[in-house]
């Protein structure tokens, strides 16, 4: 009985703090309302610090976490197996990351079958779309490359 009386007490103060803690939760708006930039129609605005992306995306330390990224997946390759096989998926993202480091700004899809790859796309130049190839063969694993990229300036 004496347990039974202990819970029977402790019941209503258990049931108060739950509500407490629900209609403070539901009282306060979202902290990001305020924050958004919007224009008279409603609208987002645009990213005004989209050239300070790019600028990251091209930097000599994105190549350089790409290159330690490549490393590790080869590592575990060689521990777990055959170092020339590689799953599609990283693949995959070898030549994704290989490709944004060395051609930056373009806008590729990369695709795999049976170590068959293939880009498609956009890219700015044609020297940029001649890079692709040599690029994607240098990873270990590709078998062909075909490049069904495009030149948009």
């Amino acid at each position: 009985m004496n347990k039974i009386a202990k819970i029977s007490s402790a019941l209503p103060l258990v049931v108060n703090v739950l509500l407490i803690a629900t209609l403070s939760a539901c009282s306060s708006p979202p902290n990001t309302a305020s924050d958004t930039p919007t224009n008279d129609k409603g609208e987002v605005s645009a990213a005004k610090n989209s050239p300070t992306t790019q600028d990251d995306a091209q930097s000599e330390t994105r190549k350089k976490q790409v290159e330690a990224d490549n490393r590790a997946k080869e590592q575990r390759n060689n521990v777990g197996g055959d170092s020339q096989k590689s799953t599609e998926e990283n693949l995959v993202s070898e030549v994704r990351n290989k490709l944004e480091s060395n051609l930056p700004g373009d806008k590729l899809t990369v695709t795999t079958k049976n170590a068959d790859v293939t880009v498609s796309g956009e890219v700015k130049t044609q020297g940029e779309l001649d890079k692709i190839k040599p690029l994607v063969m240098e990873i270990k694993g590709v078998k062909s490359v075909m490049v069904k990229a495009v030149v948009k300036p």
